[in-house]
């Protein structure tokens, strides 16, 4: 079959690799029939995801078609399912506590340091867990992003703990700010302002609904605007999803006192917590990776139509495009969300 690998000198390239076999009894082999190409593909190309091991087959964002299992796996073969980013047993001590990230036995490996969804065939560890099954009136555009991005932007929306009536600031209109702003509106969250130096992104969130103020920092003082739009408090809650080089800065800065500010965002380099300047506000952070638990939550309100996530792709591309896919997206962040890919 082929699958998309990536090299330690930052190239990636088709290879030809053996369909996948089960190894574990709750494996199954999964057919890919929908991906897309996420940003934390680009930095473990870049080489910031340490755990990652070179010739791995990227991708970890995907839906497909169970073709073979493992004899203590519940789901039948044929069904369609969306996975979960991350692979948890269900069992350990994090686990039990829904800290799926943290699992003893798990984490995230599809894509990083096991064969990702960059190809015609998965292997899926711990399945049981980590397959949702897609109902019939869900289509696999419908359910693509729900095991990783929609996952994430749900988590950090949850553990801001929003009140209806928060001023709630987001940094970044990407995909995880905008699956956060999504969810804040799920949760009632009646004032959301979304930071961004892209203008087609601000655009997009706007259009959907899920931005009542919108702020270029290019344009206008990030802080000055934030004080305007609370009475000189600061943002009741902080979502950091930029993860540029200044943003976690801004984040705590925009932040009022005893606020929360959560940082589901992928830093390429080290970040300062100035805690002598920050002293007396009182700050609670929350940190990513995210624990993606709640994904049959999420197929369901995907079924009722309560939340969508279709408007966040913006390109489409066949597999055999998927190098050009990469490229685009690295380089077209002002005009791209996510990319799709079809097999």
């Amino acid at each position: 079959m082929k699958a998309l690998i990536w090299n330690k000198d930052k190239t990636i390239e088709i290879v030809e690799k053996e369909i996948p076999k089960i190894i574990n009894d709750e494996d199954t082999i999964v057919k890919v029939t929908y991906s897309s190409i996420c940003t934390s593909d680009l930095h473990i190309v870049e080489g910031f995801v340490p755990k990652a091991i070179e010739k791995t087959t990227l991708g970890h964002e995907f839906v497909g078609i169970i073709v073979k299992k493992g004899k203590n796996v519940k789901l039948k073969i044929g069904d369609r399912v969306a996975v979960n980013c991350e692979s948890f047993c269900g069992k350990c001590f994090y686990c039990k506590k829904g800290y799926v990230n943290n699992c003893e036995n798990g984490g995230w490996l599809l894509g990083c340091s096991i064969d990702g969804a960059a190809s015609e065939y998965v292997r899926v560890p711990f399945s049981n867990q980590a397959l949702t099954k897609i109902p019939k009136n869900v289509t696999d555009k419908n359910a693509l992003f729900i095991g990783d991005i929609l996952s994430t932007g749900f988590w950090s929306a949850k553990i801001a703990q929003p009140e209806k009536n928060d001023t709630i600031a987001i940094l970044g209109a990407g995909p995880v700010g905008l699956c956060s702003a999504l969810s804040l509106r799920y949760f009632g969250v009646k004032r959301i302002i979304l930071i961004d130096i892209n203008d087609f992104r601000l655009d997009i969130a706007k259009k959907e609904g899920l931005a009542d103020f919108t702020i270029n920092p290019y344009k206008k003082d990030v802080i000055e605007e934030i004080l305007k739009l609370t009475q000189n408090k600061g943002a009741d809650r902080v979502i950091e999803a930029a993860g540029a080089k200044n943003t976690f800065e801004t984040a705590w800065k925009i932040a009022r006192a005893n606020s929360i500010v959560v940082i589901p965002a992928m830093y390429e380099e080290n970040q300062i917590l100035p805690l002598p300047l920050m002293y007396g506000k009182n700050l609670t952070f929350k940190t990513g990776g995210v624990d993606a638990s709640c994904c049959k939550l999420l197929m369901k309100l995907i079924e009722k139509k309560k939340i969508s996530t279709d408007f966040l792709i913006t390109n489409e591309i066949n597999f055999n495009d998927i190098i050009e896919g990469y490229q685009f997206f690295k380089n077209n962040k002002d005009k791209c969300l996510k990319i799709a890919v079809k097999y």
